[in-house]
């Protein structure tokens, strides 16, 4: 499935060809500042180029004689290297990795790899944020009751709800454009930092040339806090993808069934049960949300490493990244999907507004009361009565029952509303006449 939406440029990003050509350009870089550096000949440079671009030219070629050299080697970085150097096949190939370590490569490849995914992510936020735009503007005054605790509680609009939708998605598209910028850190300091072997200067000059920074400090890796944040704002954003996968699910029950996620032509809802339409791609944003989330506890867990550095981080960075990525990539795409076919249900909003028999308008009352001079106490004490009986007259299995109607029978209510007064009050166009003003701060 996953597969089937992702983008073939966010699983590109973590194949590896994409892999050992970024270790190419490292190592290349590397070899070039050396000999800025006055260490690497200019004539050896020319024939470790010339190596590196006949691998460059043939990516998988490379991954292929990596792979054959490893089983034996039992080293991925070392397996690269001498598959590089029988490309090269000369004395000069004594220069290439020189003064490196496997980390220098591994760690600055994550970093380009890091901001290569975020930018994909970047796009498929302001994507969905487009679908969800339209939508929300589409239902700006569909009126739908809003719900607290699962009950009912006032009015609002749909094109409200979709306009918080749109809102949670600015911060998504915030946090991954920041952390494209946190992740962006590389080091070619050696085997435990210290550059011992290598000026920083070699470290500057590769890190500037693949447009990151250069970790002010490090041992034999950059620090894993880095990478835990990038694991945790993909984790962040999936779970707003959750939080609305969740909403809609609840609005697709039957008793309720004011939203519904596309249901296309052919499509079957149950081995069962023919009449079934399931919120099963809702559901399935819920389950991988979690997904994203235990990856992120688990590059938690590779925070602490043993003094300069162990390799526990290692085997779980070789799932966790290439599967949050494109995850999280596979996620927005369904989540435009959804939105662009969400099938919206106006009229069974409007039914089941008059499910509460218009008692939403219990707090309007209530405040309408204390403005005309009566204390708190005593204002909710009337309304919650009217409230009351509303509830006995519809229990009673009568048709009449009316919260506005109770209201206006009450002589204790009653009295302190002109004639018409409580109508206007008890209106959807009460609630919303602050609805424009809130797509205006949003600019939709």
């Amino acid at each position: 499935m996953i597969q089937r939406y992702s983008r073939p440029e966010m699983r590109a990003i973590w194949t590896d060809e994409n892999k050992l050509r970024i270790w190419l350009q490292i190592e290349l870089l590397a070899s070039e500042a050396l000999v800025k550096e006055g260490v690497v000949p200019a004539r050896d440079f020319a024939k470790i180029k010339a190596g590196c671009e006949a691998w460059m030219a043939d990516l998988p070629g490379l991954v292929a004689r990596q792979r054959e050299l490893e089983k034996v080697l039992n080293h991925d970085v070392i397996g690269f290297t001498t598959a590089v150097a029988e490309k090269i096949n000369d004395q000069a190939s004594r220069w290439f990795h020189f003064g490196l370590t496997s980390s220098d490569v591994g760690d600055t490849c994550y970093a380009v790899q890091m901001m290569q995914s975020a930018d994909l992510l970047i796009a498929d936020v302001k994507t969905a944020r487009v679908a969800i735009a339209r939508r929300a503007k589409e239902h700006k005054f569909t009126p739908c009751i809003g719900r607290s605790h699962g009950i009912q509680a006032e009015p609002t609009t749909f094109g409200l709800k979709l306009a918080l939708m749109y809102d949670e998605f600015g911060r998504a598209l915030e946090r991954l454009t920041r952390i494209r910028d946190i992740v962006a850190v590389g080091k070619i300091s050696g085997a435990v930092g210290t550059s011992a072997h290598l000026s920083p200067r070699v470290e500057t000059y590769v890190c500037k040339k693949l447009g990151i920074q250069a970790a002010p400090i490090a041992t034999q890796v950059v620090q894993r806090d880095i990478h835990a944040e990038f694991q945790l704002v993909l984790a962040l954003v999936g779970a707003s993808i959750e939080r609305w996968a969740v909403e809609f699910r609840h609005l697709q029950r039957t008793e309720v069934l004011e939203a519904e996620e596309p249901f296309t032509v052919g499509q079957k809802g149950s081995s069962a049960m023919p009449h079934k339409r399931n919120p099963i791609t809702w559901e399935r944003l819920t389950g991988l949300a979690r997904v994203l989330r235990g990856n992120a506890v688990a590059s938690l867990e590779n925070v602490a490493l043993w003094h300069e550095r162990d390799i526990s981080h290692s085997s779980v960075e070789r799932i966790i990244f290439p599967d949050s990525c494109t995850l999280l990539d596979y996620m927005f795409g369904l989540l435009t999907r959804m939105m662009d076919g969400l099938k919206v249900y106006p009229e069974n909003m409007k039914r089941n507004l008059g499910l509460s028999l218009g008692m939403w308008n219990s707090q309007t009352v209530l405040l309408a009361l204390i403005r005309k001079g009566l204390t708190r106490e005593a204002a909710y004490a009337l309304v919650q009565t009217a409230a009351m009986k509303t509830w006995e007259v519809k229990h009673a299995g009568r048709d009449d029952a009316d919260f506005l109607q109770v209201l206006k029978a009450d002589p204790e209510v009653a009295k302190h509303f002109k004639t018409g007064e409580l109508e206007k009050l008890c209106s959807l166009d009460f609630h919303f006449k602050q609805v424009n003003s809130r797509f205006r701060k949003l600019g939709l």
